[in-house]
């Protein structure tokens, strides 16, 4: 590689390694590079994100409209009952609340709500803005919960504290303070699991649900897909936590752990691999010689049915290339996995919120020449896509414009899909959508117009 990795920004060079030429240490979970358009989302964004699928909360910005807009709906996540968390409240800060302050404005919309839909939580975001000003959210959010004997939690996710892994510190201690039981309450121990770090997209925790069902796991509370009020409430209760997204929940578990001495587990159930192995640690992980039965059998069925119908695809993917950009490291090692699963060679892999660990596991994983890299931005992500012959970029909304400017297939791995891609379901799902876009004859047409040359060779 050359002797600079990102060209013009001479301090992303720490950030970027190729395998097998450089032996240094990639530097990760830091601040964002000045200079950079860096993909990462905002601190409110992470909050937003991790809090949004609790089903019957009021999710109240308090901040200009914009900053609610923006994460309006933003999880394709599914309810199997309320649908207020659809909704996107805001105080709609105007140049004369920054001049004077919003804290009225913000109480007056919390009355507002109460009555209209009488709900019993409210989380209230904070903004950029709300950090420059100064209002006391934690003041009037607990004056707000004394006046109408409700839940009234303050998400501290002022945009300027840090970046997408601090929202979702303020998302867990939010849920922290949900969740902690009154202090003459003393809460009876079940033989059940609590599922962090799904927000049942498209529907992927009831498909990991009846898998566990099957098994014989009780599930206690899913964070926070599907999840409301009173679910939340009984969290403490759980014998054994699993974490599907680390990056959004390893510090809530750790905090779980050390208050309600309940372990954890981190999981994956994104391709035929990881979710056999995710199935078998949980079940090993409660210690039932039955489940583990039941496990085996359920894993060899689903395998069986599964394997068939991918192969197909294997064999008509077999040589393409891969680019992964994605927001967790623990996704990312399940998805240089799964391509592997389909025939596809990952030739360029990042994240936004990877971990020392994660990468040191994804170095591990690649082939020699895969250039990893953390915090990427737009001009990075272009140069090893084209550099590498990228057939295809796995990522999020962000990216998707980058990936057809250059001719180059996209799946959208990204929270807003409405597609499951979990489990043994979610693997044939995957190899179908993914065949289907690179072996689109769209490709052919868009090189035969010079977008794209020398990228792609598509079938």
């Amino acid at each position: 590689m050359a002797e600079s990795n990102a060209g013009a920004i001479a301090e992303r060079d720490e950030f970027i390694v190729t395998k097998g030429k450089n032996k240094k240490q990639l530097k990760c979970d830091t601040d964002s590079s000045a200079g950079c358009v860096s993909q990462r989302a905002c601190v409110y964004c992470g909050a937003r994100v991790v809090l949004n699928p609790v089903t019957d909360a009021i999710h109240l910005v308090h901040g200009p409209i914009g900053c609610s807009s923006y994460t309006w709906d933003i999880r394709g996540s599914l309810s199997s009952g309320t649908e207020l968390y659809r909704n996107s409240f805001s105080t709609d800060l105007k140049e004369q609340d920054v001049i004077f302050g919003g804290g009225k404005k913000l109480a007056a919309a919390i009355d507002g709500l109460v009555e209209k839909y009488q709900a019993k939580l409210i989380f209230v975001y904070s903004t950029c803005i709300v950090g420059v000003i100064g209002d006391d959210l934690e003041a009037i959010c607990r004056a707000a919960s004394q006046k109408h004997t409700i839940e009234v939690i303050p998400v501290e996710s002022s945009g300027f504290i840090g970046n997408k892994s601090a929202g979702y510190r303020a998302a867990g201690d939010s849920l922290l303070r949900l969740i902690k039981p009154a202090d003459q309450v003393v809460m009876t121990k079940s033989d059940s699991i609590n599922y962090l770090g799904d927000f049942n997209l498209a529907g992927e925790a009831w498909i990991i649900h009846n898998y566990l069902r099957e098994m014989g796991v009780e599930i206690n509370v899913t964070f926070t897909g599907d999840s409301t009020y009173e679910t939340l409430k009984l969290a403490p209760k759980a014998k054994l936590n699993i974490i599907q997204c680390a990056g959004s929940m390893i510090y809530m578990a750790g905090k779980m752990e050390e208050l309600y001495n309940i372990p954890y587990v981190q999981i994956s159930f994104l391709g035929i691999e990881d979710t056999a192995t995710s199935l078998r640690k949980i079940a090993a992980a409660m210690g039932d010689e039955v489940m583990i039965r039941k496990t085996e059998e359920l894993i060899v069925r689903e395998t069986n049915r599964v394997e068939a119908i991918i192969k197909g695809y294997r064999e008509k993917l077999q040589g393409k290339k891969a680019a992964i950009y994605v927001g967790g490291g623990f996704k990312a090692i399940s998805l240089v996995k799964q391509f592997r699963e389909i025939g596809i060679d990952v030739v360029m892999i990042g994240t936004q919120t990877g971990r020392e660990e994660e990468y040191d596991t994804i170095n591990n994983l690649v082939d020699d020449g895969t250039v990893i890299l953390d915090d990427a931005n737009p001009a990075e992500l272009e140069r090893f896509m084209m550099e590498k012959g990228a057939n295809l970029l796995v990522g999020g909304v962000k990216e998707r414009p980058l990936a057809y400017k250059l001719g180059v297939a996209f799946i959208d791995h990204n929270h807003d899909r409405k597609h499951p891609l979990s489990g043994f379901e979610g693997a044939v799902n995957f190899a179908e959508e993914v065949y289907s876009t690179v072996c689109s004859p769209v490709w052919n047409s868009l090189r035969g117009k010079g977008i794209g040359k020398g990228v792609t060779d598509h079938v």
